[in-house]
């Protein structure tokens, strides 16, 4: 790709924060957390089990404006995971959003 000027640039930016279904769903051993962040900033991406109960943190960091996605494996980052649902959470600035995965083992 030829950038031409800046505008171009920019055109690839995201416009608004996103947080995809992951995929896939269900899934077993891993799965894909895709989002957008239309700014810079801090921003943080945590997994919790059913009960409510923070599991993994994925991110945590400040973040360039862009689209990012990150492998969710949780036989490294979760002790003993059970098949069941969890939920994923984006907060980035004053954007929250939760959305449900399954693993089934």
């Amino acid at each position: 790709t030829t950038f031409t000027d800046v505008e171009d640039i920019l055109n690839l930016l995201p416009t608004e924060f996103k947080l995809e279904q992951n995929y896939p769903n269900p899934f077993n051993p891993s799965t894909i957390i895709s989002y957008q962040l239309p700014v810079a900033g801090n921003v943080t991406l945590k997994v919790f089990d059913v009960l409510g109960r923070e599991v993994a943190t994925l991110v945590d960091e400040y973040r360039n404006a862009g689209s990012y996605d990150l492998e969710f494996n949780p036989e490294s980052s979760i002790m003993h995971p059970a098949s069941g649902i969890y939920f994923y959470q984006l907060k980035a600035g004053d954007f929250v959003e939760t959305k449900k995965m399954i693993l089934l083992r």
